[in-house]
Parts: structure tokens; sequence; C-alpha cells
């Protein structure tokens, strides 16, 4: 880290309750519908903008890890919905050598993993483009896998789990990570220059390296990007640990979605906060421990998105909802 941050709202190991924040609210939609069918109904809430030539963003996991969003959904999705029926998943090579570090590894990786149903392009493999951050405090350019230039809108599609860095991974790491390309962007978020440990930034730092990055993926796409987050086997271990992830002990949720990325970020988090402390007691120590709060709060500074909303239940006749009544009928894991 480099300085220490006083500030109670930087400071990403403290929950803000709902009643502390302020500003407008966004709408997220919900449903408890785990399914194809679930992700086809909660995306044609949020697919208005969805136009031209559509990127799909998602973390397609190292080979065969078990925690994925199960790619016979997305087939469904881009199946059924008339848009889709052109896009491509996108994704780019890893900054840490596994499935994914070269574009031959990575797509082996994808043919393993299923995601043979539709075109998957890695963004990287012909090399990088800059594109802008605006307000930044690391950082006034990201680096990006060249191809995504090509795209007129994005669907950011998520797994929200942990991370064992960034404390949670919701729609802004898919895209702040994900995003940025394998050999350059992603050493601008996770290295200090000249340190020979390539994790060498972490906590805050980290979170806000993390969320410029994710600015810059925004602001290219402009109206014309939506977020979808799945709620489903979230282990604190990121997709990225494949087969090595720890145990799922939380119980599933649901499927969130929001034209605004702070608040189906927010949103999720909230969800795991409503929940009791032995079905949340492992991602709160998870994101809590890592600072993760700190994506949510840099997000709200950086003019991204709002983190009050109105939480619509898609299952309930679109019913404006709480937290706690999103959860109530949760089990522990296994219970």
């Amino acid at each position: 880290m480099s300085g220490i941050r006083l500030d109670i709202g930087r400071r990403g190991d403290r929950y803000i309750p709902y009643e502390e924040r302020t500003g407008n609210e966004s709408v997220v939609y919900f449903t408890r519908e785990l399914s194809a069918q679930g992700l086809k109904k909660i995306y044609e809430k949020v697919n208005g903008n969805m136009k031209g030539r559509i990127a799909v963003k998602l973390h397609t996991g190292e080979k065969n890890g078990p925690n994925i969003i199960p790619h016979d959904w997305v087939r469904e999705l881009f199946r059924s919905e008339a848009e889709l029926k052109n896009a491509a998943i996108v994704e780019t090579n890893t900054y840490y050598e596994g499935d994914r570090y070269t574009t031959e590894q990575h797509r082996e990786t994808l043919r393993v993993n299923g995601w043979t149903f539709c075109p998957v392009d890695i963004m990287d493999e012909e090399g990088t483009v800059l594109l802008p951050i605006s307000g930044g405090r690391w950082m006034k350019e990201m680096s990006h896998g060249s191809h995504m230039t090509q795209y007129d809108s994005m669907l950011t599609l998520t797994h929200f789990k942990g991370h064992q860095m960034g404390g949670f991974g919701g729609s802004d790491k898919n895209i702040g990570i994900g995003c940025a390309d394998g050999r350059i962007g992603k050493k601008w978020i996770h290295t200090t220059e000249g340190s020979d440990n390539m994790w060498s930034i972490a906590e805050e730092e980290l979170m806000e390296r993390i969320t410029e990055s994710t600015k810059a993926t925004v602001d290219f796409f402009g109206k014309n990007i939506t977020f979808i987050n799945v709620m489903r086997n979230m282990s604190v271990s990121c997709d990225c640990e494949g087969i090595h992830a720890e145990p799922v002990v939380t119980p599933n949720v649901g499927i969130l979605a929001s034209d605004d990325i702070l608040a189906v970020d927010q949103a999720c988090v909230d969800l795991l906060y409503a929940m009791r402390p032995d079905q949340n007691r492992a991602l709160v120590e998870r994101i809590e421990s890592r600072h993760g709060h700190r994506q949510l709060s840099c997000m709200k500074e950086l003019g991204m998105g709002n983190d009050r909303y109105i939480l619509i239940d898609l299952d309930n006749g679109g019913q404006r909802i709480t937290q706690q009544q999103a959860v109530k009928d949760l089990v522990p894991f296994g219970g």
C-alpha cells in the first residue's frame, strides 16, 4: 500500500449500511430462479441498449472449474435472444501462468469447459489498445485487448463470488481485471513498478486500480453496457483457482441485474450482509480482510453509479422488496 487511508468512506474493511448512504437510487432486478430461464427472464429487463456487435464478458474459468456459470445457461440465452445470435464471449489471457496464460492454452481450456457453442474472442491475442481513465488516482489509461474496440455493446455476465485478493468478484472485478490485457494492463493493476513480487499491490490501492480499469471500459461503451450477477456456488475463491477453489459454504441466492454497475455489485454485497452469520461468515471475512468494500466506494467516487437502489422482485409481480425479504428463505449450505 502507498499510504494509509483515514477517511472512513475509503476503508475497504468496513461495510457501510444502507441507511448511511446518500444519493439517488437505481433499479436492480432480482430473481431466485437459478436456471437458463431465470437468466433469460432477468436479461430481458436490462437488454434495451444491447445493439450492434455485442461482447459478452464472462469468466470462463480454469479447466474443470466447478463453480462457473453453467455453459448451457449461456447457450440457451444466446439462442433465445435475437440480438445475441451473433454475439461473442470475450476474454483476455491471464497475468499468472496457468490454463489461460497463452492464447493456445486458453483455447484448449475453453474447449474443456464447454464454451464451444459461439465465437469466443480472446481480445488480446492480436495486441492491445489504450483507453483513457477519467478521474483516475493511479492511472490515466488502461491497456486492453485490442479487439475490445470492435464491439458496440457489452453484456457483463458475472459469477459473483469471493476473490483471493479482491475480497469479492462482481461486475467491477470481471471488467476491471478481465478486460485488461494479460501482459501490460493486468501488470499495471497488480504490480508495483520495479517490484519482484507480481502481487505487490493489495487492499485499498488494488481495489482502486481494479475500479479505475473498469471505468475505462464503462466509459468506452457508455449507455451500451449492462450487468448481470449470478449469486450461485459462491466460494471465497475466484474461478481463476479452478478445481483448487475452497468449498462452497454460502447458500445460493439468485440472479441480479442492472444498468448500474455499482448498484448491482452493492446489492449483491448487501444480500450477503442480510444473511445470518452462519450463512455469510466465510464471504464476509474474505471481503473485509481484503478491504473489498473499497471497490464500491471507489466506484461511487468515480461517478460510476449509485450505492442506493430499488430492488425489484421479478418472482412476485415486480414488487419492491428489502434485502432481508430477498434472503429470508435461505438455509445454511447443505441444510
